[in-house]
């Protein structure tokens, strides 16, 4: 039985001498529980995009990840979020962005792809359309944290867009994962840059940019400087040079994050699996958030 999971919770400035070890364990526990219900999906034969929806959402209900539960304030004070899923089985996708009070933009996004005809909806319409399909909504207070609105009081009356913490740090959440069948599949979710303007959308809710499954080659989740990832189109871009050029997944990984991305000044990670159930989890900043899990195998990591 062969299977593989790995997920992130952000990338950044993330090093020991700005973390207390209560925080330090407190993130650690939240990857591990996470990786647990992902894992349990995949052990007991579940597919790999029930499994990286599962991760997901754990993580998008802690409110120390900047997706679901724990997403920064907007310029307005509001919480405005992003979701996307790929299924690399029928190269399906679904995404939403700019939604509010979806408690799960996770769970969104996989109805947009599997009862809708649509791969990305926006705003007020992807809210409609998740009430209508009876997903659970959760009041503002809900969204609310003492320390994302500290961020945003910050910065609230200036024209900076912060990344998710004043140390810098690109608070994405993602999963990919491949099932017992070889089924791949991807997961991204955040809530964006503190104090974001004019309904800015990074990469996380654009199939090819910030999520990405193929069968035929991986499944990719980025989290990082969305601009950067978007130009670079960093997911597809992955599967591409496995495809053509013939790279493993740790050397497409690689020449993308370490040496592409560098090029242009674009700073984060992702990571990655391909049908073997080999993992890669590359990141070109000083921390990222992230773990695996494989039959034999699991870890849980935060610093270079």
């Amino acid at each position: 039985m062969n299977f593989s999971l790995v997920l992130h919770g952000g990338a950044g400035t993330i090093t020991r001498a700005l973390m207390t070890s209560e925080k330090e364990q407190l993130y650690q526990s939240g990857l591990k529980d996470a990786l647990n219900t992902g894992r349990k999906v995949l052990q007991y034969g579940g597919t790999a995009l029930d499994a990286v929806c599962a991760t997901v959402a754990v993580l998008e209900d802690n409110p120390l990840f900047n997706a679901g539960r724990g997403s920064v304030f907007n310029h307005q004070g509001r919480h405005e979020m992003d979701a996307s899923v790929m299924d690399g089985s029928q190269l399906t996708g679904g995404a939403v962005t700019c939604v509010q009070n979806i408690r799960n933009p996770v769970l969104a996004a996989r109805h947009v792809m599997e009862h809708s005809q649509h791969v990305l909806l926006c705003g007020a319409g992807a809210e409609m359309f998740a009430k209508e399909h009876g997903l659970e909504f959760a009041d503002d207070d809900y969204f609310f944290d003492d320390f994302r609105f500290a961020q945003w009081k910050e910065v609230q009356h200036s024209e900076t867009v912060q990344l998710d913490h004043t140390e810098k740090k690109f608070g994405t959440v993602g999963a990919v994962a491949v099932d017992i069948a070889g089924n791949l599949a991807a997961a991204t979710s955040t809530g964006g840059m503190t104090n974001k303007k004019w309904g800015r959308i990074g990469d996380t809710p654009i199939i090819g940019a910030g999520t990405y499954a193929n069968n035929t080659t991986c499944a990719v989740s980025c989290t990082g400087h969305g601009e950067l990832f978007i130009r670079s189109v960093v997911a597809y871009d992955i599967s591409c040079l496995m495809e053509y050029k013939g790279l493993s997944l740790q050397e497409a990984c690689d020449l993308v994050v370490m040496e592409k991305l560098v090029k242009i000044g674009g700073e984060g990670g992702l990571v990655a699996t391909d049908a073997l159930g080999n993992v890669a989890m590359p990141f070109n900043s000083e921390g990222m958030y992230r773990a695996f899990c494989t039959p034999t195998d699991s870890e849980v990591l935060i610093y270079r």
